[in-house]
């Protein structure tokens, strides 16, 4: 069983703390494969928020864990505990995934473990660990970052995203959207997309929006150009690519393409459709192009994703 070990050491703030244990420690219906095991780790009662946590384990088993979520402190300010800098660089030194929600981020840096490697935190905390740690490539725009080895999520609600997008890694986009479901949160978001929108607009039942996603869900398999979406929401092409931008920090090219990505994911989890059937179904048109963008935004081709993240079909369960 793959096991994620949360690092409760120094003063955390609940919510990350909370997020994860919940994310991690529920599995979802879909899960067929196996879950997670998950570990509270630290060396004695630490401050949440409000509350008092007691971890189960030292810090010492972060070592043995297979992915390390370090939570965010609440001040960034007071430097981590050395013990917990140390547990986390030893850690990744035996081939943990370490991953940092928010504010932790701080701590993955004093691990020396955000060197020549991109990272983000909560937008208004940015700058300052830039400053402290030059040698890494801190991005103040996108919601997660992932390395391979080392990620770290922006504020809250990225921290959800993050978590889910670790999922995605390990069980597929069905169980990973299955998950969201759950949580009644927006499917997988890519860590590219904006961490901090000017305006930003909750697409609920009565938004401007919310009819026309639905609308444009429905019609992957279809040819559609911002013109028609445009002419469904009654709105000039301009006012709906502020529309988007404002909801999802996307053009609607961009959101139509991360949507067809997103089903061709679940079409190769769930069915034995060719490539050139999943092609046409998502509205790619040609085996060739849904090769090309999908490699693009997974960052692996169509037919290694399936091998990899193949779901069990409903008969074998």
């Amino acid at each position: 069983m793959h096991t994620v070990a949360l690092a409760t050491a120094g003063h955390l703030l609940h919510f990350e703390l909370a997020v994860a244990c919940e994310i991690f420690g529920t599995p979802p219906r879909e899960a067929t494969a196996g879950w997670y095991d998950v570990l509270l780790c630290g060396p004695g009662p630490a401050r949440v928020g409000p509350f008092t946590v007691e971890p189960e384990h030292g810090l010492e088993r972060l070592v043995n864990a297979d992915t390390v979520i370090v939570p965010a402190c609440a001040d960034i300010d007071v430097p981590p505990p050395p013990e917990l800098i140390g547990a986390v660089r030893a850690a990744h030194e035996s081939g943990a995934r370490i991953a940092s929600l928010c504010t932790g981020a701080f701590t993955l840096g004093a691990a020396g473990l955000l060197d020549g490697r991109r990272a983000t935190t909560h937008w208004a905390h940015t700058a300052e660990l830039s400053a402290r740690h030059p040698l890494a490539v801190v991005d103040p725009d996108v919601l997660y970052t992932d390395n391979g080895s080392v990620l770290t999520a922006a504020g809250k609600a990225a921290a959800v995203d993050l978590c889910i997008h670790l999922i995605h890694l390990d069980h597929g986009a069905a169980v990973a959207n299955a998950v969201a479901r759950r949580l009644v949160t927006p499917p997988h978001r890519l860590g590219g997309q904006a961490q901090f929108v000017a305006t930003p607009i909750q697409v609920t039942g009565d938004h401007l929006l919310a009819d026309l996603l639905t609308w444009v869900r429905q019609r992957l398999d279809q040819p559609l150009t911002v013109t028609d979406m445009a002419r469904k929401a009654n709105m000039s092409p301009r006012h709906l690519g502020r529309q988007f931008r404002a909801v999802t920090g996307q053009t609607p090219l961009r959101w139509l393409l991360t949507q067809r990505v997103r089903h061709a994911q679940e079409l190769l989890e769930t069915t034995d459709e060719s490539i050139e059937a999943v092609a046409l179904a998502t509205g790619m048109g040609t085996a060739t192009t849904l090769r090309r963008q999908f490699k693009r935004i997974v960052g692996v081709a169509p037919d290694s994703y399936r091998r990899s993240f193949r779901s069990a079909k409903p008969s074998d369960r």
